[in-house]
């Protein structure tokens, strides 16, 4: 996989079109994903239960219906019984109406179990998002994971709300109008029948083909959303490289892909509808005709063979529903898989049981023999051996790519360490609830974000239950408070998302603050003054050296100049520490540190 500078975790792999290559397009196990999707739906008990009992009252109605016209038109038309049949009459339409009020209603209770049942899900999610480490993330794109979060999981919003009542009510439907046909008339009834296993077998047909299809599109449209989402975050770097051509061609080509493959799911699907409806009048045909002969034999009545028309119709059609709704629920299906793929992956490492918390830390690190890979067989820290005393600041060098931000990582314990050992006052990292480590530990990262939302929101990230005037201290120690108390709104401007408004130099200086305010035992600040002035550099500097009094710090900084007054320095190169001791001991050893420095000041 390819690296990314600084060390980092590996990034998806691309192939030469430019977008991320998909796994095997093939449906799982769907019956497994029907029986977890039902899971759910079964924490609505009430809702679904009250919805079923709409849907039997409400086909009941409607199975009465076919056979009143029939009773209609042998016993009060054909007799002239005007009255009995304005009487007969409006009885069909109270039923009519009062089953019409019943699928309302049916609706409206399925429609509020979906929305509960997708809320659920779509939390779940989240919260799964929110506890996945951070090896997850750096395999995925951003914008896959959101469609997942939108896309997939709206398809099955759409099939629970629409489908499955209609699922329960076409079922009934075809049962209870079975009844009927036969009560009407048995041989009639076995040549409506006739037609099914034809039905059947296209219906299995199709589905068997479209699946793959509606997986394959899905895959194509979280592709699509990720590359969109990496296309518009990074515009400035396009711009910047005049790629706007083969950026809009790699699109062309991603979008092209979905095209492709929603076309497939759609057309193949597409078939269901009209081949259907040729089955249906298939069967009404042979119903008639039957029907007619027997007729002029004096073997069924005139009304009978109305009702058996109405009858007729009555059963294809929940049959050609269900068909359709099969087509509904491929979509949902494939979307629920993706949704489900992201449930059970692996969780962020687990605390162990018997995990120590600490109300403060001393700050006393120690990495003991510790190696990392990201990828099994590819170690990016090899060996890792130094103590940090409590109050200490440490500072972290070496070229692009040595492990530097790696170090930081398993620190923070975004990552555990492959082999080997660190320990935070005494105990072994591991032995501590991860939340404690990282409630006590603040980091100043070199890529700053910011979230929407007004400055005071921003810094007031470090602490929650922060005061208005323990934010603006904290700016004012960060030196953020020279830049705010010029803006429109001062701490109340808004910011847009990731904080595009700003300066890359003013969004590190609220990050800085956010830290500060924070109040950490443990402090890093990783390449945290790499992207402002000269000038802003000293303040922040002046504002960094009071807030490390007293803490444990560890700085990773290319600008050597920042770290001259560390307590102690750690050189690294390809994963191994060169060296190790203050600025003047490494000048000293004449070595790596100080070609460096030397290379530094020829620049100068």
């Amino acid at each position: 996989m390819n690296k990314p500078p600084g060390g980092g975790p590996p990034l998806p792999m691309r192939h030469p079109g430019g977008h991320f290559n998909g796994p095997a397009v093939k449906p799982k196990n769907q019956k497994e994903t029907l029986l977890r999707i039902w899971g759910y739906l079964r924490q609505q008990k009430l809702g679904m239960v009250s919805a079923v009992i709409f849907v039997v009252a409400g086909s009941l109605l409607s199975l009465l219906g076919p056979l009143l016209i029939g009773i209609i038109i042998d016993d009060y038309i054909i007799q002239r019984d005007l009255d009995g049949a304005v009487r007969m009459s409006l009885l069909l339409a109270v039923i009519f109406i009062v089953s019409a009020i019943l699928t309302w209603l049916q609706t409206f209770v399925m429609i509020r179990v979906s929305q509960k049942t997708i809320q659920t899900l779509r939390q779940e999610l989240f919260e799964k998002l929110q506890s996945l480490p951070l090896s997850f993330f750096d395999k995925r794109q951003q914008g896959d994971l959101m469609s997942r979060m939108t896309n997939d999981i709206d398809n099955l919003n759409a099939a629970l709300s629409q489908s499955v009542i209609q699922i329960v009510s076409s079922l009934l439907t075809i049962i209870g109008t079975a009844i009927a046909l036969f009560y009407l008339n048995w041989t009639l009834a076995f040549v409506t029948l006739t037609i099914i296993p034809l039905i059947v077998w296209t219906t299995k047909q199709i589905i068997k083909r479209s699946s793959v299809n509606f997986v394959a599109r899905q895959r194509d449209l979280g592709q699509l959303n990720g590359y969109i989402e990496e296309t518009i975050s990074n515009s400035d770097v396009t711009t910047l490289f005049g790629k706007e051509k083969q950026t809009l061609a790699q699109f062309t080509e991603a979008n092209e892909r979905l095209r492709t493959s929603a076309m497939r799911a759609d057309i193949i699907s597409g078939f269901m509808g009209p081949i259907n409806n040729f089955m249906n009048n298939l069967g009404l045909g042979l119903v008639i005709g039957a029907g007619a002969l027997m007729a002029v034999g004096g073997y069924v009545t005139i009304g009978i063979i109305a009702a058996f028309v109405t009858y007729t119709r009555q059963f294809f059609r929940p049959i050609n529903q269900l068909s359709n709704l099969l087509n509904t629920f491929q979509s949902a299906i494939a979307g629920s898989e993706r949704v489900f793929e992201i449930l059970d992956e692996r969780e962020e490492i687990l605390d162990k049981q018997e995990a120590a918390v600490k109300s403060r830390f001393n700050g006393d690190v120690v990495f003991e023999r510790v190696q990392f890979a990201y990828e099994e067989g590819k170690p990016v820290l090899r060996g890792i051996d130094f103590k940090a005393q409590a109050g200490e600041t440490v500072a972290i060098v070496g070229p692009t790519g040595s492990g530097k931000t790696t170090i930081i990582g398993l620190l923070t314990r975004f990552y555990d360490a492959t082999s080997g050992a660190i320990f935070l006052d005494g105990r072994n990292i591991t032995d501590y609830k991860m939340e404690n480590v990282r409630d006590h530990v603040g980091v100043v990262l070199q890529d700053t974000y910011l979230f929407s939302g007004t400055v005071r929101e921003n810094i007031r990230f470090g602490k929650l239950d922060a005061t208005d005037a323990e934010v603006e201290e904290a700016a004012k120690i960060a030196y953020a408070h020279n830049f705010i108390k010029y803006l429109p709104q001062q701490y109340e401007t808004l910011l847009t998302s990731g904080g595009m408004n700003l300066s890359q130099g003013q969004r590190q200086l609220i990050a800085i603050a956010r830290a500060i305010l924070e109040n950490p035992d443990i402090l890093i600040l990783d390449e945290a003054t790499s992207s402002v002035d000269t000038m802003t550099e000293v303040h922040i500097q002046k504002g960094l050296n009071n807030l490390m009094k007293g803490r444990t710090s560890f700085v990773i900084a290319h600008r050597l100049k920042t770290i001259e007054n560390a307590d102690k320095i750690i050189v690294v190169k390809d994963g191994l520490i060169l060296e190790q001791g203050n600025h003047e001991q490494l000048l000293a050893k004449n070595g790596f540190y100080s070609t460096l420095q030397n290379n530094l000041e020829a620049e100068a």
